[in-house]
């Protein structure tokens, strides 16, 4: 069967928008740089133009990561994209300067100055690049004119999808002969797929979506053959509703489409993977000197309290499935823990102590040193128990597909409302949908924000 996939034809057309403005932008801020340094020193240093190569190889990967000339980003927020790249970018210059031992060398003058122009400059340039790369798009998008071959949920899905996130000009839907799914928002059935090629003609028809089911693949073999002398583009949208995908994408393996079901992020964005654990472990270590003084003092009125250990240690699953130990001030009184029970509320083990560093998450600090370890990030999925896992697993499907993604002290689930004591099935449904939620969303803007909202969220009357 010799059948292919036409699918995110615009690949290129992207890498071209964001290394176009990206090229204008560094070469704003490097011509920047050599003019303040210029005008303040009267030449241009060696160390400034080495400041300037280091600049623009360190905006590569920021603006990456950060996302700085998304398309579908409105302009606040591709503000904000840019700002944390450029501030990732000044960042590592700091650190360079620092361990070499060059800061010195340069004016501080110069440089905030650079720093503040830069970004105003870069903003300032940001607004007609993006109005043009929305406008482009657009105009390209227009040419496009489209059928969708199918009549089902997946069919109306696609058709509203299309309308929304990309604007395209859809001409109707094509029925395969089964029978119509009737919505309000439902395009036109224009006509049955027997008539394909004279509907391509009649609407000068330039992109073709089939929706049909993977039992049709040889309809679909068919079908593709008889489009090869169309003119049009044909994109296969396989139907895998039925299917819990998790991270999931289409790529090429040496020429063949493969369809990725279900991947880890830590795998499929190694790079991006590799800045999060880098970026989580610095603010952990930073964390814990910050708050080395309140570390104390809970130890102390936790030995205090009751008699037993300082911290408690319980095996919870990790990043795919690992067992680790995940830390925890002791919130209870030491009892036989054979029988893992969750804490209830006025549950009688908990020690008075305990009920207030629970209540206020304090409990949950000494994970700091497990996000040194490196077998717990800042953010992720909350671990649970391995006896609650192992309950879990048969009665929820995916459940296991939390572990994908190393867990987290905080997580989507928590500042969604997801907090305290899963006594039903359904609540712990829930928090199992927001967690591979966030595994199908993750980005470091996504933890910025849940490390953000997570303070307002330590007092929920569901914690104790």
């Amino acid at each position: 069967m010799d059948l292919s996939l036409s699918i995110n034809r615009s690949t290129g057309l992207k890498g071209l928008t964001f290394w176009g403005q990206w090229a204008l932008a560094q070469g704003f801020v490097v011509t920047l740089l050599f003019i303040l340094a210029e005008q303040h020193t009267g030449t241009v240093a060696f160390y400034y133009r080495m400041c300037a190569t280091l600049a623009v190889l360190a905006s590569v990967p920021a603006y990456t990561f950060s996302g700085v000339y998304r398309k579908r980003d409105n302009y606040l927020t591709g503000l904000g994209r840019l700002f944390m790249g450029w501030s990732m970018t000044m960042a590592a210059l700091a650190c360079i300067a620092f361990v070499c031992q060059a800061d010195e060398l340069f004016s501080r003058q110069v440089i905030l100055s650079w720093a503040v122009y830069g970004f105003l400059g870069q903003a300032f340039l940001y607004a007609p690049l993006h109005a043009f790369s929305k406008y482009y798009q657009r105009s390209r998008k227009s040419e496009h004119r489209t059928l969708i071959v199918g009549t089902g949920e997946l069919a109306l899905g696609l058709a509203r999808k299309l309308s929304q996130l990309e604007n395209l000009p859809l001409i109707g839907l094509v029925s395969n002969g089964d029978t119509p799914l009737l919505a309000s928002d439902a395009p036109r059935v224009v006509g049955a797929q027997d008539e394909l090629l004279e509907l391509i003609e009649a609407h000068d028809i330039r992109r073709l979506y089939i929706t049909l089911p993977l039992c049709e693949a040889a309809k679909i073999e068919a079908m593709y053959v008889d489009l090869l002398g169309a003119n049009v583009d044909v994109v296969w949208v396989p139907d895998l509703n039925s299917l819990t995908l998790l991270n999931h994408s289409v790529k090429v393996v040496d020429g063949l489409p493969a369809i990725y079901l279900n991947e880890s992020p830590l795998t499929s964005r190694p790079t991006a993977a590799l800045s999060k654990s880098l970026v989580e472990k610095t603010v952990a270590f930073l964390a814990i000197i910050a708050l080395s003084p309140i570390l104390l003092l809970i130890a102390l009125a936790v030995k205090i309290n009751s008699p037993g250990p300082v911290f408690f240690k319980q095996d919870r699953h990790g990043w795919n499935g690992k067992v680790i130990k995940v830390w925890k001030f002791r919130s209870m009184r030491v009892h036989d823990d054979r029988e893992v029970k969750q804490a209830s509320r006025n549950d009688s083990r908990i020690t008075a102590v305990g009920r207030f560093i629970r209540r206020t998450s304090l409990d949950e600090l000494p994970q700091l040193f497990n996000v040194l370890q490196g077998h717990m990030a800042l953010v992720g999925p909350r671990p649970h128990a391995v006896a609650h896992n192992n309950y879990y697993s048969g009665k929820i499907l995916a459940y296991m597909a939390r572990h994908r993604i190393k867990p987290g002290i905080t997580g989507l689930a928590q500042i969604s409302g997801c907090r305290g004591e899963t006594d039903t099935l359904d609540k712990m449904q829930k928090r199992v949908e927001i967690d591979l939620q966030y595994i199908n969303s993750w980005s470091l803007w996504l933890d910025l924000k849940i490390l953000v909202k997570t303070p307002f969220t330590l007092l929920s009357k569901d914690i104790y």
